[in-house]
């Protein structure tokens, strides 16, 4: 073969090395993090209960469930950094998840897998739609003894599923990209309507509301959707205390139509800080169903732009705080025994008849705050129980709109959580709930303030 005099060994060297810079640099993925730098794995279980059960969320109910509309899931995002820490976030189709079943999830995941109690995020979608897991809403179902055994039952087999779902996503750990945006939805409502000095239920469109919908990306290497993990601050109550199929309300329906756009990839839903916000309007099927399919319209508008590239490590912080209580006194329970309320006569009787027992009225309550810093840019909190818009508005105010993702009904629902104002105002967020929660009274005013704290005291500790 003769040579061509014109070119040389090296600077056909040099112009091969040109054009692996110029192939890189147009294969690489335009928005996302880079593939070396993030793990991610997922997994999914049906918990839909293989039988008819209690169904969470209205105490008007008057029997168990009659079948499924459609499936409920538990379903676990993995994500590894390049330093080797790890994140679980769990999200459930359920009311939400209870103190005792949550330490049992988390106990049971750290002793198999060694993730420890910070880095595991347990949420729910708070359907009202879903089984009763053990102990929530302890107050609200007046139910006999088989049925209180098959809740049991019900819960435990939860409890199972949800370990090996997060040991499922943890054995998928492979290389990922991670991005993040944020849209709006806007069929919600603020639910507290002041009618002559008292609040009570309806609509109320000068009320205070979030409609943001924040938004974490999942990819693989070659840019097919993994996952995408996205919140709404409203209720899931689209359905009503007449409806005993299970299914996941509008956080559900959103979900199948996700995946149906995304084959392959998981959809997660969180709810955020919208106790006192309901969907509108509500009542019936196809409305669950349009406001669903409203919200994966949404999900769809905001893949439709370029997200944020997640890119960083990540760490994670956990603590309980004890938040004080304003017990009733036992005049008041003798009094309550009294009242035509029977709700009101049942946990008068039960807080009776602990007293008589020889037990005491607790005066504050255990509540866990959670931070987790996702790479450089991103804050996710995880608030416990029925958490009110405000605390949404606020920490997003003073901690930055941008950066922070406020996510409710994680790792415990022990009771809703209303913030000084709500507590000022009266209503069933601030004291009448307490009765279906069973805490011995309401909370005092200073909770908002404790929370506000020791948010920005594991914010700080993961270094946002």
């Amino acid at each position: 073969m003769k040579s061509n005099p014109g070119w040389s060994y090296p600077v056909f060297l040099k112009l091969c090395l040109a054009l692996s810079i110029i192939i890189g640099v147009v294969t690489q993925p335009v928005s996302g993090s880079s593939p070396a730098e993030w793990s991610a794995g997922t997994a999914r279980v049906d918990i839909t209960p293989d039988r008819p059960v209690w169904m969470a969320g209205y105490a008007s109910r008057t029997k168990p469930s009659e079948g499924a509309y459609h499936r409920l899931f538990a379903k676990a995002l993995a994500l590894r950094d390049p330093q080797g820490n790890r994140v679980v976030i769990v999200t459930t189709d359920i009311l939400g998840i209870p103190r005792s079943m949550g330490e049992a999830i988390a106990e049971g995941v750290t002793r198999r897998y060694g993730l420890r109690r910070a880095s595991l995020v347990l949420t729910s979608s708070h359907t009202h739609t879903g089984p009763v897991p053990r102990r929530e809403l302890e107050g609200a179902y007046l139910i006999d003894e088989s049925e209180s055994l098959e809740i049991r039952r019900v819960t435990e087999r939860m409890t199972g599923q949800i370990i090996d779902v997060v040991g499922a996503a943890l054995q998928n750990l492979s290389p990922a990209t991670l991005s993040f945006g944020r849209g709006q939805a806007n069929f919600s409502i603020n639910r507290r309507v002041n009618r002559q000095g008292r609040f009570v239920f309806g609509s109320n469109p000068d009320g205070v509301r979030d409609d943001e919908v924040p938004l974490l990306r999942v990819t693989a290497p070659d840019g097919k959707v993994r996952a995408l993990l996205f919140s709404y601050a409203c209720h899931n109550t689209t359905l009503t205390d007449t409806f005993y199929q299970f299914n996941g309300d509008y956080a559900g329906f959103a979900q199948i139509e996700i995946e149906k756009s995304y084959p392959g990839a998981m959809a997660m839903f969180m709810m955020g800080a919208g106790a006192d916000i309901n969907p509108e309007p509500r009542g019936r099927l196809d409305m669950a169903i349009r406001h669903g399919a409203s919200l994966a319209s949404t999900i769809a508008n905001i893949l439709e732009h370029p997200l944020q590239p997640v890119r960083g490590s990540l760490k994670a912080a956990y603590r309980k705080i004890d938040l004080p209580l304003a017990p009733r006194t036992r005049a008041e329970f003798e009094a309550m025994r009294l009242d035509k309320d029977i709700y009101r006569r049942a946990y008068a009787e039960r807080w009776l008849a602990r007293l008589d027992a020889g037990g005491s009225l607790m005066k504050d309550y255990p509540y866990p705050v959670q931070a987790i810093r996702i790479g450089d840019a991103l804050t996710f909190i995880a608030l416990s129980g029925e958490v009110v818009v405000d605390y949404s508005q606020r920490l997003k105010s003073e901690l930055g709109q941008g950066s922070v993702w406020i996510a409710a009904y994680c790792n415990d629902v022990m009771a809703y959580i209303p913030s000084r104002r709500i507590l000022r105002e009266g209503g069933y967020e601030a004291e009448y709930s307490m009765l279906f929660y069973d805490l011995p009274g309401p909370w005092r005013p200073e909770i908002e303030e404790l929370i506000i704290r020791e948010v920005r005291n594991l914010v700080d500790r993961v270094g946002r």
